[in-house]
């Protein structure tokens, strides 16, 4: 199979994703929690809520954005919300749905964390990736994001 063969086969693509994906967890995940006392698990719910329209998002869609089931999502959420980072709202237009929404201590901690991890993400990326090529990714993966997951906020270039 040729690099052109392989590079158009939507198998090798979403494995070399997954794969890629799981080695930055791999790389700089112990440092952070360890750092920050805060598991990745956490720290990725509290990234999503950040970044999503009214730093909220409905628990179902949550828990489909981090791969969670609703029964782990809740768990997780009860967490963040015994630590005060992460407030559980009412859905007015439906009773049975709720929100998951980061309170103004979650956004602080997580704003904390983000300098660190940052700057250690930006160290493992930029061995494998100049700028105008993170620059693409970034452009790339977002429109890939968006398409599966229209219910966050668009990518923008900070985020």
């Amino acid at each position: 199979m040729s690099s052109q063969d392989r590079c158009c086969d939507p198998v090798s693509l979403a494995s070399l994703l997954v794969e890629s994906a799981v080695g930055l967890k791999r790389l700089a995940g112990p440092s952070f929690e360890q750092a920050h006392d805060l598991p990745h698990q956490s720290f990725d719910l509290l990234v999503h809520l950040a970044r999503s329209p009214g730093r909220r998002l409905r628990m179902s869609d949550l828990a489909a954005q981090c791969s969670l089931t609703p029964s782990g999502l809740t768990r997780a959420v009860d967490r963040l919300s015994e630590a005060g980072l992460v407030a559980r709202d009412s859905c007015a237009e439906d009773r049975r749905g709720a929100f998951a929404s980061l309170t103004p201590l979650g956004a602080e901690r997580m704003e904390r964390a983000l300098g660190s991890h940052s700057s250690r993400l930006q160290e493992i990326i930029a061995e494998a990736l100049d700028q105008p090529e993170q620059e693409l990714l970034m452009a790339l993966l977002g429109r890939l994001r968006d398409r599966l997951h229209p219910e966050v906020a668009p990518t923008t270039p900070s985020g």
